[in-house]
Protein backbone atom coordinates (compact mmCIF):
# COMPACT_ATOMS: atom_id res chain seq x y z
CA UNK A 1 0.00 0.00 0.00
CA UNK A 2 1.72 3.23 -0.83
CA UNK A 3 0.49 6.93 -0.17
CA UNK A 4 0.34 9.57 -2.95
CA UNK A 5 1.97 12.17 -1.08
CA UNK A 6 2.22 13.75 2.57
CA UNK A 7 -1.21 15.01 1.89
CA UNK A 8 -2.71 12.94 -1.17
CA UNK A 9 -6.95 13.48 -0.68
CA UNK A 10 -6.93 17.07 -1.99
CA UNK A 11 -7.90 17.53 -5.88
CA UNK A 12 -4.99 18.05 -8.41
CA UNK A 13 -4.31 21.35 -9.47
CA UNK A 14 -5.60 22.63 -12.35
CA UNK A 15 -4.12 24.61 -15.44
CA UNK A 16 -3.39 28.59 -13.75
CA UNK A 17 -5.09 26.99 -10.51
CA UNK A 18 -2.88 26.51 -7.36
CA UNK A 19 -0.73 23.26 -7.43
CA UNK A 20 -1.77 19.82 -6.30
CA UNK A 21 -0.46 18.14 -3.01
CA UNK A 22 1.87 16.41 -5.68
CA UNK A 23 3.11 19.02 -6.98
CA UNK A 24 3.92 20.96 -3.69
CA UNK A 25 5.61 17.65 -2.56
CA UNK A 26 7.64 17.34 -5.42
CA UNK A 27 8.63 20.79 -5.98
CA UNK A 28 10.40 21.19 -2.26
CA UNK A 29 12.24 17.80 -3.40
CA UNK A 30 13.56 19.20 -6.82
CA UNK A 31 17.12 18.91 -8.19
CA UNK A 32 18.86 21.25 -10.40
CA UNK A 33 18.52 19.92 -13.90
CA UNK A 34 20.87 19.78 -16.79
CA UNK A 35 24.19 20.64 -14.47
CA UNK A 36 26.27 17.65 -15.79
CA UNK A 37 27.43 17.03 -19.66
CA UNK A 38 29.85 14.23 -20.57
CA UNK A 39 32.92 15.13 -19.28
CA UNK A 40 31.88 16.24 -15.56
CA UNK A 41 30.04 12.70 -15.56
CA UNK A 42 33.32 10.88 -16.56
CA UNK A 43 35.23 12.83 -13.91
CA UNK A 44 32.59 11.74 -11.26
CA UNK A 45 33.19 8.27 -11.92
CA UNK A 46 37.14 8.55 -11.26
CA UNK A 47 36.79 10.99 -8.82
CA UNK A 48 35.01 8.40 -7.00
CA UNK A 49 37.74 5.81 -7.51
CA UNK A 50 41.04 7.92 -7.84
CA UNK A 51 42.01 7.23 -4.34
CA UNK A 52 42.05 3.95 -4.34
CA UNK A 53 45.02 3.78 -6.77
CA UNK A 54 47.28 6.01 -3.72
CA UNK A 55 46.52 3.29 -1.13
CA UNK A 56 44.58 0.34 -0.14
CA UNK A 57 45.02 -2.25 -2.67
CA UNK A 58 48.34 -2.47 -1.75
CA UNK A 59 47.34 -4.96 1.39
CA UNK A 60 45.98 -7.54 -0.93
CA UNK A 61 49.65 -8.54 -1.41
CA UNK A 62 49.47 -9.91 2.38
CA UNK A 63 46.42 -11.64 1.26
CA UNK A 64 47.96 -13.41 -2.40
CA UNK A 65 51.03 -11.74 -3.03
CA UNK A 66 51.69 -9.82 -6.72
CA UNK A 67 49.96 -13.05 -8.59
CA UNK A 68 46.85 -13.08 -6.56
CA UNK A 69 46.41 -9.67 -6.38
CA UNK A 70 47.05 -9.49 -10.50
CA UNK A 71 44.39 -12.12 -10.84
CA UNK A 72 41.98 -10.58 -8.36
CA UNK A 73 42.63 -7.12 -9.50
CA UNK A 74 41.85 -8.26 -13.63
CA UNK A 75 38.49 -10.57 -12.18
CA UNK A 76 37.35 -7.60 -10.36
CA UNK A 77 38.35 -5.53 -13.39
CA UNK A 78 36.28 -7.42 -15.72
CA UNK A 79 33.11 -7.73 -12.89
CA UNK A 80 33.32 -3.81 -12.50
CA UNK A 81 33.31 -3.71 -16.59
CA UNK A 82 30.62 -5.94 -17.08
CA UNK A 83 28.56 -4.12 -14.23
CA UNK A 84 29.04 -0.88 -16.00
CA UNK A 85 27.78 -1.34 -19.08
CA UNK A 86 24.98 -3.75 -17.33
CA UNK A 87 24.20 0.21 -14.93
CA UNK A 88 24.29 1.85 -18.63
CA UNK A 89 21.34 0.20 -19.80
CA UNK A 90 19.40 0.85 -16.29
CA UNK A 91 20.31 4.27 -16.03
CA UNK A 92 19.19 5.14 -19.97
CA UNK A 93 16.04 3.44 -19.20
CA UNK A 94 15.45 5.09 -15.84
CA UNK A 95 17.37 8.28 -15.23
CA UNK A 96 16.43 8.99 -11.80
CA UNK A 97 18.33 10.60 -8.70
CA UNK A 98 17.86 6.38 -7.17
CA UNK A 99 20.19 4.90 -8.97
CA UNK A 100 20.50 1.02 -8.31
CA UNK A 101 17.98 1.18 -5.72
CA UNK A 102 15.00 2.54 -8.65
CA UNK A 103 16.61 0.23 -10.88
CA UNK A 104 16.29 -2.57 -8.52
CA UNK A 105 12.37 -1.29 -7.09
CA UNK A 106 11.15 -1.40 -10.89
CA UNK A 107 12.49 -5.54 -11.13
CA UNK A 108 12.21 -6.74 -8.17
CA UNK A 109 9.68 -4.49 -5.80
CA UNK A 110 9.84 -2.57 -2.93
CA UNK A 111 11.95 -4.87 -0.89
CA UNK A 112 14.51 -5.16 -3.67
CA UNK A 113 14.46 -1.73 -3.82
CA UNK A 114 15.07 -0.98 -0.15
CA UNK A 115 17.49 -3.69 0.35
CA UNK A 116 19.64 -2.44 -2.86
CA UNK A 117 19.68 1.38 -2.06
CA UNK A 118 20.51 0.54 1.79
CA UNK A 119 23.10 -1.64 0.54
CA UNK A 120 24.25 1.99 -1.90
CA UNK A 121 24.25 4.09 1.02
CA UNK A 122 25.95 2.08 3.38
CA UNK A 123 28.99 1.79 1.32
CA UNK A 124 28.59 5.90 0.85
CA UNK A 125 28.15 7.08 3.84
CA UNK A 126 30.74 5.07 5.51
CA UNK A 127 33.74 5.22 2.51
CA UNK A 128 33.58 9.41 3.39
CA UNK A 129 34.49 8.58 7.15
CA UNK A 130 37.36 6.34 6.49
CA UNK A 131 38.50 8.75 3.61
CA UNK A 132 38.44 11.54 5.70
CA UNK A 133 40.38 9.88 8.71
CA UNK A 134 43.19 9.03 5.93
CA UNK A 135 42.86 12.76 4.93
CA UNK A 136 44.21 13.64 8.85
CA UNK A 137 46.95 10.77 8.21
CA UNK A 138 48.13 12.95 4.88
CA UNK A 139 48.01 16.15 6.48
CA UNK A 140 50.47 15.02 9.68
CA UNK A 141 52.35 12.83 7.68
CA UNK A 142 53.04 15.75 5.30
CA UNK A 143 53.42 17.67 8.19
CA UNK A 144 50.67 21.05 6.78
CA UNK A 145 50.05 23.43 9.13
CA UNK A 146 51.69 21.79 11.91
CA UNK A 147 48.54 19.77 12.07
CA UNK A 148 47.81 15.69 13.79
CA UNK A 149 45.21 13.53 12.31
CA UNK A 150 42.37 13.94 14.30
CA UNK A 151 38.88 15.08 14.84
CA UNK A 152 39.49 19.12 14.17
CA UNK A 153 41.28 17.78 10.57
CA UNK A 154 37.84 15.11 10.02
CA UNK A 155 35.45 18.38 10.79
CA UNK A 156 37.19 20.24 8.44
CA UNK A 157 36.79 18.01 6.00
CA UNK A 158 33.11 17.84 6.42
CA UNK A 159 32.73 21.37 6.93
CA UNK A 160 34.45 22.91 3.74
CA UNK A 161 33.32 19.93 1.41
CA UNK A 162 29.56 19.58 2.49
CA UNK A 163 29.84 23.72 2.07
CA UNK A 164 30.80 23.79 -1.61
CA UNK A 165 28.09 21.05 -2.52
CA UNK A 166 25.25 23.15 -0.60
CA UNK A 167 26.15 26.08 -2.88
CA UNK A 168 25.53 23.98 -5.64
CA UNK A 169 25.64 20.63 -7.96
CA UNK A 170 27.53 22.36 -10.86
CA UNK A 171 29.99 23.87 -8.65
CA UNK A 172 30.61 20.91 -6.35
CA UNK A 173 31.52 18.54 -9.82
CA UNK A 174 33.82 20.99 -11.70
CA UNK A 175 35.34 21.49 -8.42
CA UNK A 176 35.60 17.47 -8.20
CA UNK A 177 36.74 17.51 -11.93
CA UNK A 178 39.84 19.75 -11.11
CA UNK A 179 40.82 17.33 -7.99
CA UNK A 180 40.69 14.66 -9.91
CA UNK A 181 42.85 16.00 -12.64
CA UNK A 182 45.53 16.56 -10.49
CA UNK A 183 45.18 13.18 -9.12
CA UNK A 184 45.26 11.51 -12.13
CA UNK A 185 48.11 13.38 -13.76
CA UNK A 186 49.90 12.52 -10.81
CA UNK A 187 49.71 9.02 -10.66
CA UNK A 188 51.27 9.11 -14.60
CA UNK A 189 54.11 11.18 -13.60
CA UNK A 190 54.40 8.60 -10.40
CA UNK A 191 54.31 5.85 -13.35
CA UNK A 192 56.96 7.40 -14.90
CA UNK A 193 59.18 8.10 -12.50
CA UNK A 194 58.82 4.09 -10.87
CA UNK A 195 59.23 2.76 -14.31
CA UNK A 196 63.02 3.96 -14.50
CA UNK A 197 63.58 1.31 -11.14
CA UNK A 198 61.63 -1.17 -12.45
CA UNK A 199 62.68 -4.88 -11.90
CA UNK A 200 60.56 -8.24 -12.75
CA UNK A 201 62.42 -9.97 -9.74
CA UNK A 202 60.84 -7.41 -7.71
CA UNK A 203 57.89 -8.13 -8.31
CA UNK A 204 57.33 -11.97 -6.57
CA UNK A 205 59.56 -11.40 -3.35
CA UNK A 206 56.83 -12.40 -0.63
CA UNK A 207 58.22 -15.42 1.34
CA UNK A 208 56.63 -18.49 -0.29
CA UNK A 209 53.34 -20.10 2.60
CA UNK A 210 54.65 -24.14 1.80
CA UNK A 211 51.59 -25.14 3.56
CA UNK A 212 49.44 -23.45 1.36
CA UNK A 213 47.44 -25.53 -1.61
CA UNK A 214 49.25 -23.90 -5.04
CA UNK A 215 51.39 -22.21 -3.36
CA UNK A 216 54.15 -20.20 -5.63
CA UNK A 217 56.73 -17.48 -5.89
CA UNK A 218 53.74 -15.93 -7.69
CA UNK A 219 51.04 -16.98 -5.54
CA UNK A 220 52.70 -17.50 -2.31
CA UNK A 221 49.62 -18.04 -0.10
CA UNK A 222 48.14 -20.60 -2.56
CA UNK A 223 45.29 -20.31 -4.58
CA UNK A 224 43.02 -19.27 -1.74
CA UNK A 225 44.81 -16.09 -1.62
CA UNK A 226 43.43 -15.23 -5.12
CA UNK A 227 39.72 -14.97 -3.11
CA UNK A 228 41.05 -13.26 -0.07
CA UNK A 229 42.34 -10.75 -2.34
CA UNK A 230 39.31 -9.81 -3.98
CA UNK A 231 37.93 -6.99 -1.79
CA UNK A 232 41.46 -4.98 -2.43
CA UNK A 233 41.42 -5.44 -6.15
CA UNK A 234 37.85 -3.75 -6.02
CA UNK A 235 39.77 -0.63 -4.12
CA UNK A 236 41.17 0.25 -7.88
CA UNK A 237 37.12 0.05 -8.93
CA UNK A 238 34.68 0.58 -5.85
CA UNK A 239 32.60 3.80 -6.48
CA UNK A 240 32.03 3.97 -10.13
CA UNK A 241 28.69 2.72 -9.87
CA UNK A 242 27.84 5.70 -8.80
CA UNK A 243 27.81 7.51 -11.58
CA UNK A 244 23.57 6.73 -12.51
CA UNK A 245 22.95 9.22 -9.01
CA UNK A 246 23.44 12.02 -11.16
CA UNK A 247 20.56 11.20 -13.76
CA UNK A 248 18.47 13.93 -12.60
CA UNK A 249 20.98 16.62 -13.04
CA UNK A 250 22.59 15.20 -16.16
CA UNK A 251 22.01 16.45 -19.81
CA UNK A 252 20.56 14.17 -22.40
CA UNK A 253 20.67 11.33 -19.74
CA UNK A 254 20.12 7.81 -21.62
CA UNK A 255 22.85 9.59 -24.32
CA UNK A 256 25.11 11.19 -21.40
CA UNK A 257 25.04 8.25 -19.02
CA UNK A 258 26.47 5.43 -20.38
CA UNK A 259 29.06 7.48 -22.50
CA UNK A 260 30.87 8.78 -19.27
CA UNK A 261 30.31 5.43 -17.63
CA UNK A 262 32.35 3.75 -20.22
CA UNK A 263 34.74 6.36 -20.59
CA UNK A 264 35.14 6.08 -16.89
CA UNK A 265 35.64 2.12 -16.55
CA UNK A 266 37.94 2.74 -19.29
CA UNK A 267 40.41 5.36 -17.59
CA UNK A 268 40.58 3.16 -14.42
CA UNK A 269 41.13 0.08 -15.77
CA UNK A 270 44.57 1.86 -17.52
CA UNK A 271 45.26 3.67 -13.74
CA UNK A 272 45.32 0.10 -12.21
CA UNK A 273 47.17 -1.53 -14.41
CA UNK A 274 49.95 1.35 -14.90
CA UNK A 275 49.72 1.70 -10.91
CA UNK A 276 49.51 -2.02 -9.80
CA UNK A 277 52.38 -2.76 -11.71
CA UNK A 278 54.95 0.25 -11.51
CA UNK A 279 54.82 0.49 -7.95
CA UNK A 280 55.30 -3.55 -6.86
CA UNK A 281 58.36 -3.38 -9.87
CA UNK A 282 59.97 -0.74 -8.37
CA UNK A 283 60.17 -1.47 -4.76
CA UNK A 284 58.89 -5.16 -4.16
CA UNK A 285 55.63 -6.26 -3.48
CA UNK A 286 57.27 -7.28 0.53
CA UNK A 287 57.83 -3.75 1.14
CA UNK A 288 54.51 -2.78 -0.18
CA UNK A 289 51.94 -5.28 1.22
CA UNK A 290 51.83 -2.91 4.77
CA UNK A 291 52.69 0.44 3.52
CA UNK A 292 50.04 2.82 4.13
CA UNK A 293 51.06 5.14 1.67
CA UNK A 294 52.44 2.51 -1.13
CA UNK A 295 53.17 4.84 -4.34
CA UNK A 296 55.51 7.34 -1.69
CA UNK A 297 57.29 4.03 -0.15
CA UNK A 298 57.97 2.75 -3.81
CA UNK A 299 59.40 5.75 -4.83
CA UNK A 300 61.75 5.89 -1.62
CA UNK A 301 63.96 2.55 -2.17
CA UNK A 302 66.74 4.03 0.93
CA UNK A 303 63.96 5.86 2.94
CA UNK A 304 65.05 9.18 1.64
CA UNK A 305 62.35 11.99 0.44
CA UNK A 306 62.85 12.84 -2.81
CA UNK A 307 61.07 15.73 -4.75
CA UNK A 308 59.03 13.27 -6.72
CA UNK A 309 57.73 11.25 -4.03
CA UNK A 310 56.85 14.58 -1.76
CA UNK A 311 55.25 15.35 -4.91
CA UNK A 312 53.14 12.28 -4.98
CA UNK A 313 52.31 12.70 -1.45
CA UNK A 314 50.87 15.91 -1.92
CA UNK A 315 48.83 14.17 -4.92
CA UNK A 316 47.64 11.52 -2.64
CA UNK A 317 46.34 13.86 -0.57
CA UNK A 318 44.77 15.15 -4.12
CA UNK A 319 43.32 11.89 -4.72
CA UNK A 320 41.77 11.55 -1.20
CA UNK A 321 40.16 14.64 -1.12
CA UNK A 322 38.67 14.03 -4.78
CA UNK A 323 36.94 10.57 -3.84
CA UNK A 324 35.59 11.87 -0.29
CA UNK A 325 34.00 14.65 -2.15
CA UNK A 326 32.48 12.43 -5.00
CA UNK A 327 31.00 9.99 -2.24
CA UNK A 328 29.60 12.85 -0.15
CA UNK A 329 27.82 13.64 -3.54
CA UNK A 330 26.50 9.80 -3.99
CA UNK A 331 25.56 9.11 -0.80
CA UNK A 332 23.57 12.28 -0.50
CA UNK A 333 21.84 11.85 -3.75
CA UNK A 334 21.20 8.06 -2.80
CA UNK A 335 19.42 9.24 0.64
CA UNK A 336 17.75 11.80 -1.15
CA UNK A 337 15.66 9.25 -3.15
CA UNK A 338 15.32 7.27 -0.78
CA UNK A 339 13.57 9.90 1.24
CA UNK A 340 11.74 11.43 -1.54
CA UNK A 341 9.93 7.65 -2.18
CA UNK A 342 9.16 7.40 1.54
CA UNK A 343 11.25 4.51 2.17
CA UNK A 344 13.01 6.75 4.62
CA UNK A 345 11.62 9.68 6.70
CA UNK A 346 10.62 12.58 3.91
CA UNK A 347 11.87 15.42 5.22
CA UNK A 348 15.79 14.23 4.20
CA UNK A 349 14.71 14.82 0.89
CA UNK A 350 13.76 18.37 1.39
CA UNK A 351 16.07 20.94 -0.96
CA UNK A 352 17.05 24.05 -0.87
CA UNK A 353 16.66 27.27 -3.29
CA UNK A 354 20.31 26.08 -4.77
CA UNK A 355 18.53 22.68 -5.43
CA UNK A 356 20.47 21.06 -3.25
CA UNK A 357 19.42 17.90 -0.85
CA UNK A 358 20.79 19.71 2.08
CA UNK A 359 19.38 17.76 4.77
CA UNK A 360 20.68 14.63 2.70
CA UNK A 361 24.44 16.16 2.90
CA UNK A 362 24.39 17.64 6.40
CA UNK A 363 22.76 14.37 8.07
CA UNK A 364 25.07 11.49 7.11
CA UNK A 365 27.91 14.57 7.66
CA UNK A 366 27.09 14.60 10.91
CA UNK A 367 27.21 10.19 10.85
CA UNK A 368 30.21 10.35 8.92
CA UNK A 369 31.94 12.78 10.78
CA UNK A 370 31.18 11.23 14.43
CA UNK A 371 31.84 7.74 13.46
CA UNK A 372 35.75 8.91 11.88
CA UNK A 373 36.22 10.61 15.72
CA UNK A 374 34.89 7.77 17.81
CA UNK A 375 36.80 5.09 15.81
CA UNK A 376 39.34 6.46 13.82
CA UNK A 377 39.59 2.91 12.12
CA UNK A 378 39.31 3.95 8.19
CA UNK A 379 40.08 0.44 7.26
CA UNK A 380 37.76 -1.46 9.17
CA UNK A 381 34.65 1.36 7.84
CA UNK A 382 36.02 0.89 4.42
CA UNK A 383 35.53 -3.07 4.85
CA UNK A 384 32.07 -2.69 5.75
CA UNK A 385 31.32 -0.21 3.15
CA UNK A 386 32.80 -3.05 0.76
CA UNK A 387 30.39 -5.35 2.32
CA UNK A 388 27.60 -3.06 0.94
CA UNK A 389 29.34 -2.46 -2.01
CA UNK A 390 28.77 -5.80 -3.00
CA UNK A 391 25.54 -6.47 -1.88
CA UNK A 392 24.16 -3.67 -3.90
CA UNK A 393 26.11 -4.96 -7.13
CA UNK A 394 24.40 -8.65 -6.82
CA UNK A 395 21.22 -6.85 -6.40
CA UNK A 396 21.79 -4.71 -9.04
CA UNK A 397 22.88 -7.11 -11.52
CA UNK A 398 19.97 -9.48 -10.29
CA UNK A 399 17.45 -6.64 -11.63
CA UNK A 400 19.24 -6.22 -15.32
CA UNK A 401 18.83 -10.09 -15.65
CA UNK A 402 15.10 -10.06 -14.28
CA UNK A 403 14.16 -6.77 -16.52
CA UNK A 404 16.06 -8.16 -19.61
CA UNK A 405 13.63 -11.61 -19.48
CA UNK A 406 10.44 -10.04 -17.70
CA UNK A 407 10.23 -6.73 -20.12
CA UNK A 408 12.09 -7.67 -23.58
CA UNK A 409 10.10 -4.90 -25.16
CA UNK A 410 11.43 -2.25 -22.93
CA UNK A 411 12.66 1.09 -24.86
CA UNK A 412 15.89 0.50 -24.19
CA UNK A 413 18.15 3.72 -25.90
CA UNK A 414 21.28 1.93 -24.40
CA UNK A 415 21.76 -1.96 -24.67
CA UNK A 416 24.53 -3.50 -22.81
CA UNK A 417 26.87 -5.43 -25.37
CA UNK A 418 26.14 -9.37 -24.42
CA UNK A 419 23.25 -8.79 -22.56
CA UNK A 420 22.01 -11.12 -19.64
CA UNK A 421 25.52 -12.88 -20.55
CA UNK A 422 27.22 -9.83 -19.38
CA UNK A 423 25.54 -8.96 -16.25
CA UNK A 424 25.04 -13.08 -15.26
CA UNK A 425 29.21 -12.81 -15.55
CA UNK A 426 29.03 -9.74 -13.11
CA UNK A 427 26.28 -10.98 -10.98
CA UNK A 428 28.58 -14.23 -10.06
CA UNK A 429 31.79 -12.56 -9.57
CA UNK A 430 29.96 -9.96 -7.37
CA UNK A 431 28.88 -12.99 -4.74
CA UNK A 432 32.08 -14.05 -4.87
CA UNK A 433 33.54 -10.66 -3.62
CA UNK A 434 30.70 -10.96 -1.09
CA UNK A 435 31.95 -14.43 0.52
CA UNK A 436 35.32 -13.11 0.21
CA UNK A 437 34.87 -10.32 3.00
CA UNK A 438 34.05 -12.66 5.64
CA UNK A 439 37.60 -13.67 4.71
CA UNK A 440 39.33 -10.75 4.53
CA UNK A 441 37.27 -8.75 8.03
CA UNK A 442 34.69 -11.22 9.38
CA UNK A 443 33.93 -8.54 12.42
CA UNK A 444 33.29 -5.33 9.37
CA UNK A 445 30.49 -8.00 7.53
CA UNK A 446 29.03 -8.54 10.61
CA UNK A 447 28.73 -5.23 11.23
CA UNK A 448 27.10 -4.45 8.41
CA UNK A 449 24.72 -7.09 8.66
CA UNK A 450 23.79 -5.61 11.95
CA UNK A 451 23.14 -1.98 9.98
CA UNK A 452 21.06 -4.05 7.67
CA UNK A 453 18.78 -5.37 10.04
CA UNK A 454 17.74 -2.16 12.11
CA UNK A 455 17.39 -1.04 8.42
CA UNK A 456 14.99 -3.68 7.47
CA UNK A 457 12.71 -4.02 10.90
CA UNK A 458 12.59 -0.05 10.19
CA UNK A 459 11.31 -0.83 6.42
CA UNK A 460 8.78 -4.04 7.62
CA UNK A 461 7.50 -2.48 10.19
CA UNK A 462 6.53 1.32 9.24
CA UNK A 463 7.95 2.97 6.23
CA UNK A 464 6.73 0.27 3.47
CA UNK A 465 3.38 1.37 4.26
CA UNK A 466 4.22 4.94 3.41
CA UNK A 467 5.69 5.14 0.08
CA UNK A 468 5.32 7.88 -2.28
CA UNK A 469 3.54 6.74 -5.27
CA UNK A 470 4.67 9.89 -7.40
CA UNK A 471 8.04 9.35 -6.06
CA UNK A 472 9.73 9.20 -10.06
CA UNK A 473 10.80 5.60 -8.94
CA UNK A 474 7.61 4.81 -7.78
CA UNK A 475 5.51 5.71 -11.13
CA UNK A 476 8.10 3.85 -12.61
CA UNK A 477 7.01 0.93 -10.99
CA UNK A 478 3.15 1.62 -10.89
CA UNK A 479 3.25 2.38 -14.94
CA UNK A 480 4.77 -1.48 -15.06
CA UNK A 481 2.37 -3.15 -13.46
CA UNK A 482 -0.22 -1.18 -15.00
CA UNK A 483 1.26 -2.45 -18.30
CA UNK A 484 1.81 -6.20 -16.99
CA UNK A 485 -2.47 -6.47 -15.94
CA UNK A 486 -3.32 -5.12 -19.12
CA UNK A 487 -1.41 -7.78 -20.81
CA UNK A 488 -2.81 -9.90 -18.86
CA UNK A 489 -5.83 -8.60 -19.30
Amino acid sequence: MTEQTESSTAPPGGIGGPPSPEDAYLRRRALRTGSAGPLLLTGLGVAYVVSGDYAGWNFGLAQGGFGGLAIAAALMGLMYTCMVFALAELAAVLPTAGGGYGFARRALGPWGGFLTGTAILIEFVLAPAAIAIFIGDYVESLDLFGLNSGWPVYLGCFVVFLAIHLWGVGEALRFSLTVTAVAVAALLVFVVGALADFSPGSLDDIPVDEGAFGASSWLPFGLLGIWAAFPFGMWFFLGVEGVPLAAEETRDPARTLPRAMAWAIGILLVLAALTFLAAAGARGSAALQDAGNPLVTALEPDGETTGLSRFVNYAGLAGLVASFFSLVYAGSRQLFALSRAGYLPRFLSLTSRRRSPYLGLLIPGALGFALAAATGNGARMLNVAVFGATISYALMLLSHIVLRRREPALPRPYRTPGGVATSGVAFVLALAALVATFLVDREAALIALGVYAVAVAYFAFYSRHRLVATAPEEEFAALAEAEAELTRD
